[in-house]
């Protein structure tokens, strides 16, 4: 979109009582939701393949964080000039998040070197590799508060201002590592087959997902804000109801559901496995994305009425 079309769409924009957020989700503004769906994945996959002991899954998740760290600066209007953000510590959950993503890359560093490079630095188990570990865990935790609080602390978006949202950034965090161990399982196959664990704990965080999903939902409505049920139309019926349904219902939870039952019925194969991890992910990434699109900001009087108390 060219500046001349960016200025009349803002002038439209502000023109309506319940204008859309267009900043992040539209645009240069994509970088900031493919970031969050890469450093979501990235903190998954390292907690479950840390739990698993699955080092192929830690360093996928180890290339997923960078990839999110490169698409969070790609957002930024001055990439070169991050390190004002970074100052921002006590005030702002980006700051806190983009400590947290250097923390997490960091540790992994440390704690996948002599993984990957036996014999030529440090040892596992050496000091450099546990506080590569502590690091990383610490990282990882950062990262997985951020994404959701950055979004809460939103109050000129009531869609986004809910205590559920945390939780439902952590779980989607989860449901992808879960898929991304589907995925490193079918390229790298383990010494143990893991299926019959991943699949039930697919099901059970996608279970949780669902329901923290449905209450945001059901809190939207029922919450008086008339941006908050403008959100929630524009997402079931309205301007990204196609990313929603298609993205997020049928690849996200419809078909990943169907391969889970095939899987659970005796057809399971890695491959099969993998699909099931790349359409959960796929999904994770247009709710993220539709979630966004769908925020819808509070008439200017109404916002400058809560600035002012």
């Amino acid at each position: 979109m060219d500046a001349n079309a960016r200025y009349n769409q803002l002038i439209q924009d502000l023109r309506m009582e319940l204008r859309p957020q267009r900043e992040w989700g539209d645009g240069k503004g994509l970088y900031l939701v493919v970031g969050h769906f890469f450093n979501g994945l990235a903190c998954g996959a390292w907690l479950f393949s840390l739990l698993f002991g699955q080092t192929t899954g830690l360093l996928a998740a180890y290339l997923m964080g960078i990839i999110g760290g490169v698409t969070h600066l790609m957002f930024l209007g001055r990439p070169a000039r991050f390190w004002r953000m970074v100052r921002q510590q006590k005030t702002a959950w980006v700051s806190r998040g983009f400590l947290g993503l250097s923390l997490f890359l960091a540790g992994a560093t440390l704690y996948l070197a002599p993984i990957y490079l036996p014999g030529l630095l440090w040892s596992e188990g050496s000091l450099l590799s546990t506080i590569g570990y502590v690091a990383a865990m610490l990282g990882m935790i950062g990262i997985m508060g951020y994404m959701g609080f950055v979004y809460t602390a939103s109050k000129a978006v009531p869609f986004w201002n809910s205590p559920l949202h945390p939780a439902l950034y952590v779980s989607y965090s989860l449901r992808g590592g879960v898929a991304v161990l589907f995925v490193t399982s079918w390229l790298v196959p383990p010494a143990k087959d893991l299926t019959p664990i991943l699949l039930p704990l697919w099901g059970g965080i996608t279970a949780v997902v669902a329901l923290l999903f449905a209450l945001e939902i059901h809190g939207a409505l029922t919450g008086g804000n008339e941006a908050a049920r403008r959100s929630v139309h524009d997402l079931l019926a309205g301007r990204v109801s196609g990313y929603f349904y298609l993205g997020t219902l049928a690849l996200g939870l419809v078909l990943p559901a169907y391969f889970m039952y095939a899987g659970m019925s005796g057809a399971t194969t890695t491959g099969l496995m993998a699909l099931l991890g790349l359409a959960s992910a796929v999904g994770d990434f247009f709710m993220k994305f539709s979630t966004l699109r769908a925020g819808v900001f509070l008439p200017v009087w109404t916002h400058l009425s809560h600035q002012r108390r």
